[in-house]
C-alpha cells in the first residue's frame, strides 16, 4: 500500500467514524507499555478485516512507566486511537467509568491491556449484541492460565457467591472482556471497585437481557498482575453494598423499618410476659418470686427494644434523605410514545 492509498484510507476511516461508529473499545491499564503497541495493532487487524468503524479508548490509571508514552505515538499513527490520563491510580473502576462517559460507538467492548483478552472476539461478541439483542455478554474464561491458588480457586468462590446473591447465572463476572449496548453504560455508574458487579448493577437499571461467551483466555506475556488478595475481600463487601443500594437506595424504611419494628415488638413482648408472670406471682401470694429487673432477659428485652428504635429512626433519617435527593424522581425510560 502506497502512503497515499494509506492517507485515503485513514481519511475514510475518520469520516465513517464521524457518521456512524460501530464499536468503543475502552481498556484500562495500569504500567503496561510493553503490551500497548501489539494489543493496538492486534485490535487494528480485526477491526480492518471486519470492516468495523471505531475507536480505541485507552485509559491511563496513572502509570509510573511509559505507557502514556506509548499511547501518545499509538495515537499519532491511527486517529482511531484515544487516550485519558488520570494524574494518579484510582482504580480500575474510576478507568472504566470515564472510558464509558467518553464512548460514542453503538456497541461498547471492555478488555484487560495485558494481552490476556483476544481481540479476535470483537465480532462475535459485536454480532450477539446487534443481531441476538443482548444488553451486555460477559465473556467466561472457561479455561485459565492464573495460579490455582492464588487466583482460579478464589475466582471460582467469589463467582459462586456472586451468583446466588445476583441469581445472575454467569459463570465468571469478574472477566475484563465485556460487550454492551450503549444505553447500558450511559444508564449506569461505576465507582469504587464496583466493575466486578457491572452485570449486577445493569440488572437492576433494568436491562435483564444479559448473555455469555466462552472466550479464550491467554498467558500473560509482559509485566505481572495487578491484583492481590485483598480483591477477593473488598469485592465481597462491594456486593453486599451495591445489593443494598439496588434494593433500598430508594426505600431505605422498607429496610431499617421493617427489621426495627421487628425488634422492638421482640423486646415489648418479653417484658410484658415478664411484668405478667410477676403479677400472677404476687395475686397468688407467691413466697418467692423474682424481680423484673434481676433477671437478664429484662434487660435483652429493653435492648432489643432500644436496638429497633434506632433501627427505625435510621430508616425514617434515610427515607427522608432520599426524598431529598436531586435523583429522588430519577427513573430510566425505554420508550415514550407521547
Amino acid at each position: 500500500m502506497t502512503e497515499q492509498d494509506r492517507i485515503r484510507l485513514i481519511d475514510r476511516r475518520f469520516f465513517l467514524n464521524l457518521i456512524i461508529m460501530n464499536i468503543s473499545l475502552v481498556i484500562p491499564l495500569l504500567n503496561e507499555e510493553e503490551s500497548l503497541p501489539e494489543l493496538a495493532a492486534w485490535i487494528q487487524k480485526v477491526m480492518n478485516e471486519n470492516n468495523f468503524s471505531y475507536e480505541v479508548l485507552f485509559i491511563d490509571d496513572g502509570s509510573r512507566d511509559k505507557s502514556w508514552q506509548v499511547i501518545e505515538q499509538l495515537h499519532r499513527e491511527n486517529t482511531c486511537v484515544k487516550g485519558i490520563k488520570f494524574r494518579r491510580n484510582y482504580g480500575k473502576s474510576a478507568a472504566l467509568n470515564t472510558g464509558f462517559q467518553k464512548a460514542e460507538g453503538d456497541v461498547i467492548i471492555t478488555m484487560d491491556a495485558d494481552l490476556q483478552d483476544s481481540p479476535e472476539e470483537i465480532p462475535e461478541l459485536y454480532k450477539m449484541i446487534t443481531e441476538e439483542g443482548y444488553d451486555l455478554v460477559s465473556g467466561w474464561k472457561k479455561v485459565r492460565y492464573d495460579s490455582t491458588f492464588a487466583k482460579n480457586i478464589p475466582s471460582k468462590f467469589f463467582n459462586w457467591t456472586t451468583r446466588r446473591i445476583s441469581k445472575i447465572h454467569l459463570h465468571d463476572f469478574n472477566c475484563g472482556l465485556k460487550a454492551y449496548k450503549k444505553e447500558v453504560i450511559k444508564a449506569i455508574e461505576v465507582y469504587g471497585e464496583m466493575h466486578r458487579y457491572i452485570p449486577v448493577i445493569a440488572k437492576w437499571a433494568g436491562f435483564s437481557k444479559i448473555g455469555e461467551k466462552v472466550v479464550i483466555h491467554q498467558k500473560r506475556k509482559y509485566g505481572v498482575t495487578k491484583f492481590g488478595w485483598n480483591r477477593f475481600v473488598n469485592g465481597f463487601l462491594d456486593l453486599l453494598s451495591i445489593t443494598f443500594i439496588s434494593r433500598f437506595g430508594k426505600k431505605p424504611m422498607h429496610f431499617f423499618g421493617i427489621w426495627g419494628t421487628v425488634s422492638f415488638f421482640i423486646g415489648f413482648v418479653i417484658t410484658v410476659i415478664l411484668i405478667a408472670q410477676k403479677l400472677i406471682l404476687m395475686s397468688n401470694h407467691a413466697a418467692h418470686f423474682r424481680q423484673v429487673t434481676d433477671q437478664p432477659l429484662f434487660y435483652l428485652a429493653i435492648l432489643a427494644m432500644i436496638v429497633g428504635t434506632q433501627l427505625f429512626l435510621a430508616g425514617f433519617l434515610g427515607e427522608m434523605m432520599a426524598r431529598n435527593a436531586s435523583d429522588r424522581n430519577h427513573y430510566l425510560i425505554e420508550a415514550d410514545l407521547g
